[in-house]
Parts: C-alpha cells; structure tokens; sequence
C-alpha cells in the first residue's frame, strides 16, 4: 500500500505515526494537493490528504477512517480497544485532537491571505477554539499516564501530533508555559521511534 500525504499534515504525520506503530510497511508519496498534476485529487474528490491506497488501487480517507481500517489490518498493538466505552473514549479525544488541527489548519491558512484579505476575527476565532481545547485536554488528562489511563492507544496519537503541530505553526500561543500535564504526555512520547521519525517539517 501507498499513502499520499505532506510532511507539514498532522493528518498525514498521525497517520504515519499509526503505520509505525504497527509495524505496517507501506511507500510514503509525497503529494501535495495543491501541486499541479497532484495524483490526491485522482483517489480523493476531496483533494485532501493523507489518502491510503491499498493494493487493489481502493483509496481510504480521511485519517480518522484510515487508523480505523490500519488498526484492523494487523492484530499488533491495537490502538483502539474493542469494548464499546473504551473505544468512545478514545475516538472522543481523537476528535478532540483533530478539531483543534482543524481549526489550526484553518488559522493558518488565514494567516497565509493578503494583509487586506485577512479576517482577525476569524483567525481569533480558531485560536479561541485551540486554546478552550487544549485547557479541555489538560484538565481530562489530569495526572493519568496516558490520555484514557494506563494504555498508550490512538487518543495519545492524536493528542501528540495536535501538540506537534501547536509547536511547529504556532509556536507563539506557548501551551507548554500552562499546561504541565501535557507537557508531561508529550515528553513521554517524543521519546517513541514513531513519533520522532515523523517530525513535521516544510
């Protein structure tokens, strides 16, 4: 199989962190979206990235969906517990984690338009949901290991690439001068192969 993806994604960098973790071998393409003759737009109408594409040339998208089918493929490591409550718990902080990318994402992106075409309302917007996420993050992980107790899973995946990607596009909001337990966490994983092999960079 093949992913499609950018090394700036935190999507992408997830998913990555996903493969890694159970051991899944795969060739990483680097495909931007935007790029004239862009192969995303082909297995993704969305023009999004990251896309798997399986064997059979079967595309999946978006991330959320592909650590759901990566974590099935293989019985090693499972990220995501099978018990019902368990496994809410884990896509909740899952979702939690990808929308403050979203709305990051979207900061960004604003912050890239013409001086005369930015909104500081909207960007303001955004980063009011990234900084309410984070202090959410913060409070739930509390003094726990781990985002859902004592397991590492997919929650600390997601967490740990919406930390990475705070970090590397908005070094300036500062999440770590108030938030000890995520500091805690983030140390803890950067110490993993997965993570550190999958840095975001331009």
């Amino acid at each position: 199989m093949k992913l499609l993806g950018v090394h700036p994604s935190p999507f992408t960098r997830k998913v990555r962190i996903v493969l890694a973790e159970k051991k899944i071998e795969y060739d990483f393409v680097i495909a931007s979206p935007q790029a004239e003759g862009s192969p995303v737009p082909a297995h993704n109408p969305l023009g999004k990235v990251p896309v798997l594409v399986l064997e059979d040339e079967t595309a999946v998208y978006d991330s959320r969906v592909i650590v759901e089918f990566l974590d099935n493929v293989s019985p090693f490591g499972r990220l995501i517990p099978p018990g019902n409550r368990e496994r809410v718990e884990v896509r909740r902080w899952e979702a939690l984690g990808d929308g403050v990318l979203d709305a990051a994402v979207l900061a960004r992106y604003e912050n890239l338009r013409s001086e005369n075409e930015r909104s500081a309302a909207w960007i303001e917007r955004q980063m009011g949901k990234i900084r309410t996420s984070v202090d959410a993050m913060e409070r739930e992980l509390g003094d726990k290991p781990f985002c859902t107790g004592n397991t590492y899973t997919l929650a600390d995946i997601a967490v740990g690439a919406c930390l990475g990607y705070l970090d590397f596009r908005f070094p300036q909001l500062g999440w770590r001068d108030s938030h000890p337990n995520l500091v805690r966490l983030d140390a803890k994983l950067a110490e993993r192969p997965s993570f550190i092999d999958t840095v975001p960079h331009d």
